[in-house]
């Protein structure tokens, strides 16, 4: 048999062991996210129905929480919309959301819909109204910076709608400190530092801190989004650079460890 077909025979058997893992406990469908301590952690996987937060704790690890965020809307929900509730002042900080980027995480642009809002109240609003709509699959709501609105009885609000429908919602904060919520979990994620590598080059590798579960430890981890699988795994180790040195390069020079004065 042909590579490439093993290659896809492979995949597809990974892609079903995934999904046998997913299970109720507790009442609650739990989306297995792929990575083995992860899912170990979260008792069988993401929870469905309710609220997770991730935070990103600097603007410039926004596109990493993003991309995070995004992942997980993906794994529990891959056949449903996702509606995406995002402040104005989110827009013209860190621009739309790219189309392009959307395909490569594995995500359909077709089954993403953006929502713009002027103020943190009318966020709130929205993404309670889309949480009760059993149509969609996730709600993500975008929150930049500090804000007082978004406070424990708005995070109870948020929880039971999406308990009562049994969509998911996340939360995006960016560049925020946690506060306490209703979430089932809580994550900050920076970008993880890609190792050199020739296969799947440019897979996105996150460093993700589990600072709270309600049903189990916390944990960090480096986790890497498989786009084709639309799975989050152990990064794989790579012994071999990128790029081998080349042959008929010159030897190097010795350092200079002394050096004569003139005159």
């Amino acid at each position: 048999m042909p590579s490439g077909r093993l290659h896809t025979l492979e995949r597809l058997r990974v892609t079903i062991d995934r999904l046998e893992r997913d299970k109720v406990t507790d009442g609650i469908l739990r989306m297995s996210l792929g990575h083995t301590q992860a899912d170990s952690f979260l008792q069988g996987g993401l929870a469905c129905g309710v609220l997770h937060e991730v935070f990103a704790p600097e603007t410039r690890q926004g596109a990493a929480a993003t991309g995070f965020a995004v992942g997980l809307a993906r794994r529990v929900s891959p056949r449903r919309p996702l509606l995406w509730v995002r402040q104005d002042f989110g827009a013209r900080e860190a621009g739309a959301p790219s189309v392009s980027g959307l395909v490569e995480l594995g995500l359909d642009p077709r089954s993403v819909v953006e929502v713009r809002t002027a103020t943190v109240e009318s966020a709130l609003r929205v993404t309670a109204d889309a949480l009760a709509c059993d149509a969609l699959g996730a709600v993500m709501l975008e929150i930049w910076g500090e804000t007082r609105q978004l406070d424990l009885v708005a995070s109870r609000k948020l929880s039971l709608a999406a308990r009562m429908s049994g969509v998911t919602g996340f939360i995006l904060r960016m560049s925020a400190t946690p506060s306490p919520s209703t979430a089932e979990t809580r994550w900050i994620v920076r970008a993880a530092r890609s190792p050199p590598r020739v296969v799947d080059w440019g897979a996105p590798l996150f460093d993700a801190q589990l600072i709270r579960n309600r049903h189990g430890p916390t944990g960090q981890w480096i986790m890497e989004w498989k786009c084709d699988e639309c799975l989050f795994l152990e990064p794989a180790s790579h012994s071999q650079p990128l790029v081998a040195a080349s042959a008929d390069r010159s030897y190097p020079s010795r350092p200079f460890a002394k050096q004569r004065r003139a005159g």
